[in-house]
């Protein structure tokens, strides 16, 4: 899920105010890139069975759809908010809009798995020149005491298009418009997106940028290297067996990550500032969400898979059967806009504790019953995982920013949101990893369940024990 965590307001020139009429234009404009972001994001969790076996690729095209994604947005966010600053956010936020839009496009005619990936890979890079523009705009539009007004409706909607992504999907597979399949739901964004690109068209107001903001394109690159590498080298490793050929990029991902991490020590204006990793706070949290985000991300794909190849169940039964862990998620996430300021990193370990519990509930029922178990039976413990999860969605980042300094907001801000959307790619592929490595041990779609599930289990309680590391509480913007 992307993060609703506003990043600081950029270098570029502000535009003049508006009314309040056209505030709230901008707004929903803002809001409705966002929903394409997130709903894009989140469609293959239900779709990739059945892309799958259409294209083919297997297990590995699994682990990719969701993963290239999330990477490309990932690696590029921070990247994409410094252009914005440069360039302007309106160009940056139309040109982003417009590629995203062409990119689904390429996904729905994508012939192949490779051609595919390609363009999933083509929507999160897009996607990262929209996502922080938005914010940006919001702020240099919107006054300061009524900001928080408009930030307050992401968490609402996020959650909102987190539950409506895989339902839409589920139904476009199974309704089959036109014959096109799963291809529909990435073709319905000829609509969506150009409604939206022409609605930002005429409202987002013009600004010229600051041309004497630097960008730091070789630190962006180095970590795309990295993180591809990597994790490239682990899912054809895990689908055709650790030879030369997985092991070489795992090696030259290492390299790059090495270069990077040099790179943010020795460039004037680093994508990570080092002072934010000397703060214990602030490492810790980050950790923390690289570890936790990854798990629950992967627990996503392996509960939709297990629904459709365990349970056998329809792309739509697959999607109305995860809603009650979205309702939880967006439950959750509401309640804790309140609750962070009174009670900070107790509330991320409540969080990380009730998605234990609720991960723990789950593997027992399959544990227990296999195949035979009801979706009825998972609506619960699904739930549960649901508001565990959104209670940390609420909590983690908020807190992790407790004690850095005012002047670092921005930084830090942009690092943890790029930081989630990784996490969620790397997630997605290694705990499927998992699930299909168990699953071709011939012991089925159950025990692979099961085994997945303990992964995650401890997962979340390895970050309990990092919760002390934490800042005590949250900055007292988030609190009430």
């Amino acid at each position: 899920m992307t993060s609703t965590l506003p990043a600081a307001p950029g270098a570029a020139e502000a535009p003049p105010a508006l009314g309040a009429r056209r505030r709230w234009a901008v707004l929903g404009v803002v809001l409705a890139a966002d929903v394409l972001d997130l709903v894009d994001a989140t469609v293959t969790n239900v779709a990739a069975p059945t892309i799958a076996r259409d294209l083919g690729g297997g297990a590995a095209l699994v682990q990719w759809l969701g993963a290239s994604y999330a990477l490309a947005l990932g690696v590029l966010l921070v990247l994409g908010g410094r252009l914005g600053d440069k360039f302007g956010r309106r160009r940056l936020f139309l040109v982003g809009l417009g590629g995203f839009t062409a990119a689904s496009v390429a996904c729905g005619l994508a012939g192949s798995p490779q051609l595919l990936v390609a363009a999933r890979l083509l929507q999160g890079a897009f996607g990262a020149l929209v996502i922080p523009q938005g914010f940006g705009v919001l702020g240099a539009t919107w006054p300061r005491e009524q900001i928080g007004k408009a930030f307050s409706l992401f968490g609402p909607v996020m959650g909102l298009s987190a539950v409506g992504g895989p339902v839409l999907a589920g139904f476009l597979i199974d309704a089959d418009p036109g014959g096109l399949g799963w291809r529909a739901m990435f073709l319905i964004n000829i609509v969506l997106g150009g409604a939206a690109f022409l609605a930002a068209l005429r409202l987002l107001p013009r600004d010229r940028g600051d041309r004497s903001v630097v960008v730091d394109t070789a630190g962006s690159v180095l970590l795309g290297l990295a993180v591809l590498g990597l994790l490239g080298g682990f899912i054809e490793g895990a689908a055709h067996g650790w030879s030369a050929v997985p092991i070489a990029p795992i090696v030259a991902g290492a390299g790059f990550f090495a270069a990077f991490c040099r790179r943010q020590r020795v460039a004037p204006h680093p994508l990570i500032r080092p002072s934010l990793l000397r703060n214990r706070g602030f490492t810790a949290g980050l950790l923390l969400g690289v570890v936790f985000f990854a798990a629950v991300a992967g627990l996503l794909y392996v509960v939709s898979l297990f629904l459709q190849e365990g349970l056998r169940m329809s792309p739509s039964e697959a999607a109305l059967a995860l809603v009650p862990l979205s309702a939880g998620i967006v439950v959750a996430s509401i309640a804790c806009y309140r609750l962070i300021g009174r009670f900070g990193r107790r509330l991320v370990l409540a969080g990380l504790c009730v998605t234990l519990a609720g991960t723990l509930s789950l593997l027992a029922l399959v544990a227990n019953s296999g195949v035979d178990v009801g979706s009825w039976d998972l609506g619960g413990g699904l739930f549960v995982v649901g508001v565990g999860m959104g209670t940390c969605f609420g909590s983690v980042y908020d807190v992790t920013i407790g004690d850095i300094a005012p002047d670092e907001a921005g930084s830090a801000s942009g690092a943890l949101g790029a930081v989630q959307q990784l996490s969620n790619g790397m997630g997605a592929a290694l705990v499927t990893t998992v699930y299909f490595h168990t699953a071709d041990g011939g012991r089925g779609a159950a025990h692979a369940t099961v085994v997945s599930l303990a992964v995650v289990a401890a997962v979340a309680l390895v970050c309990c024990g990092v919760v002390r590391l934490l800042p005590r509480n949250a900055q007292e913007t988030h609190g009430s």
